[in-house]
């Protein structure tokens, strides 16, 4: 099954071209569901399972991949359904999300999609759309199916809670007074992301305008251009995810680097994926600063960084 993702290295130029691959797969039954393939490390049949005393309903047990205890996590029963039968087209998604390895025990693994940003959708906001980030349409089996794409971030966050707390130590109490009532432009396509850098911003004193996609972001920052008003007076700088429907973070950037009127936006990107790898594309695509996702003390970092620069501009 680790064959499916053999390629995955060079899965990577599509990354920066506004492109994703989906991993697809069942969770016993018909319809179809996804993650991004670059968060998975790989895929197996499921090994014996040792069983957690007190653990979350949730998490069905810890595998022993490679020598590593990993927590295993029914993502049928993630999404508000049965918990999954184990039967022989279970397999397990072993994936890294917010500097954590897990594993989702899902069904049968279907195969790899080749997409464009542009070709994903809002997901609807009832039901279990309030566990998708967006939602796909693509044949499969000469049928045209709906592919549901899971918030993996809503999911984790329901089993282990991030601590929005920020250190003493790392705040700049000189800063303080110049940063409140200033606005910061989050983009993320997971509410559930979006939560957790606002409430961070939130103990600073800062107001966030809350974006889906790099889509509804450009069209923002646009309309501010045409209307005349300074980008730079309106928001201290953007926070954006890398991954999005319609339009990624990557691209997103780009956009803003191209456009003259707002090409001195600082732009952080906040991302579950791998640091070494969005290292580069920081560097390919313009931004300021990498944030792994979830990290307030960092997130509070690079929101004083940007106030002292925006200072010494003055």
């Amino acid at each position: 099954m680790t064959s499916i993702l053999d390629s995955v290295d060079s899965r990577t130029r599509l990354v920066g071209e506004n492109r994703l691959e989906l991993l697809i797969f069942q969770l016993g039954t018909r319809q179809l569901f996804a993650i991004n393939v670059f968060k998975v490390r790989e895929v197996l049949k499921v090994p014996h399972l040792n069983q957690m005393p007190g653990s979350h309903p949730k998490i069905c047990g810890v595998a022993t991949i490679r020598g590593n205890a990993i927590p295993v996590i029914d993502m049928r029963q993630s999404v508000g359904m049965r918990p999954l039968e184990k039967d022989q087209d279970a397999n397990l998604i072993v994936t890294e999300y917010n500097r954590s390895i897990q594993a989702f025990l899902v069904g049968k693994v279907v195969y790899i999609k080749n997409m464009g940003w542009n070709e994903i959708m809002e997901p609807p906001s009832t039901g279990r759309g309030n566990y998708l980030t967006a939602i796909a349409k693509l044949e499969h089996e000469n049928e045209h199916k709906l592919v549901e794409i899971i918030d993996v971030e809503k999911v984790l966050a329901e089993i282990v809670s991030y601590d929005i707390g920020i250190s003493e130590e790392v705040l700049d109490q000189d800063l303080s007074h110049h940063l409140m009532g200033r606005k910061v432009l989050v983009v993320d396509d997971s509410s559930t992301a979006r939560k957790q850098v606002t409430e961070t911003l939130k103990q600073l004193g800062i107001e966030c305008i809350e974006m889906k996609n790099g889509a509804h972001a450009l069209n923002l920052l646009k309309s501010w251009c045409d209307e005349g008003r300074k980008v730079t007076d309106e928001i201290l700088l953007m926070i954006t995810d890398a991954e999005m429907p319609e339009m990624d973070g990557y691209k997103l950037t780009s956009e803003v680097r191209a456009d003259s009127r707002m090409s001195n936006l600082y732009v952080a990107l906040n991302t579950s994926l791998s640091g070494s790898f969005n290292e580069a594309m920081v560097e390919k695509v313009g931004c300021d600063r990498f944030v792994s996702k979830f990290q307030p003390d960092l997130l509070v970092d690079v929101v004083q960084t940007r106030m002292r620069e925006a200072l010494e501009q003055k």
